[in-house]
């Protein structure tokens, strides 16, 4: 990998280490603190983080895409609403975490409108938030507040699933292969390059399909690097067939 396509791939990380290596010059005592921040956002991440990966491996691996698409999906109506701000007014942790939980049920089937819902929630209205909205600011205050918030949130919700289709988000394939890696579970071992160099290669630290399975007997081979693989990353999509 050229020194190029490292600053490419990571710019946004260059453009804020320049941001606080200017503070660092132009003032010393704020950059501490900046620094001192970031850690302590940093630490929390890393006890929350692993938790957040583990729940959406729950969603992926063993949650039917049926079932999301029941409770969640486009034909769910009202009801789907319901248990999208349901799920995320029992929810912990900070915002961030609910990112990739709601990439993951976007890719299981849930309609684009009930994870607007779902992120709206979890931000404002979580149920320990509001009881400490009670506490502080009174009952009244909090009902008429959240009455309020969650009539903005549905009509923000179906005025962006009007506006924002699945086809132009990062979830939708544009073609459907037979065998896949999915890249935000390769940990870049290399093991499946080894079986079937013929088949896989190494990019950027993770593994590729440089070629498709062209017989029954090629599959069945090929089924054991699905099996070795330690993150279980490669996936065969059994609604295609060899021809």
């Amino acid at each position: 990998m050229n020194i190029g396509t490292v600053l490419k791939k990571n710019k946004l990380l260059l453009l804020v280490a320049l941001m606080y290596l200017t503070v660092l010059i132009l003032s010393p005592d704020k950059a501490a603190k900046s620094i001192n921040n970031s850690v302590y956002y940093l630490a929390e991440m890393m006890q929350v983080l692993p938790v957040i990966f583990l729940l959406t491996v729950v969603i992926e691996a063993m949650i039917p895409k049926e079932m999301i698409m029941r409770g969640f999906g486009e034909k769910s109506g009202f009801r789907g609403n319901l248990l999208a701000l349901l799920l995320g007014s029992i929810s912990a942790g900070p915002i961030y975490a609910a990112f990739p939980i709601s990439k993951a049920l976007l890719g299981k089937g849930a309609s684009i409108p009930n994870i607007v819902i779902i992120l709206s929630t979890w931000a404002v209205i979580k149920l320990p938030m509001l009881a400490n909205e009670a506490k502080f600011l009174g009952i009244d205050f909090m009902i008429l507040r959240w009455v309020l918030t969650v009539i903005a949130i549905f009509l923000m919700a179906y005025i962006t699933g009007v506006l924002v289709k699945k086809k132009d988000m990062p979830t939708r394939k544009e073609k459907s292969r037979l065998l896949e890696i999915r890249e935000d579970y390769c940990i870049g071992c290399g093991l499946c390059v080894k079986l079937y160099p013929e088949y896989y290669l190494m990019k950027d630290n993770k593994a590729i399909v440089i070629k498709m399975p062209e017989r029954p007997e090629t599959m069945q081979a090929i089924l054991t690097s699905v099996e070795k693989c330690p993150s279980k990353a490669i996936t065969i999509n059994k609604q295609e067939e060899i021809s």
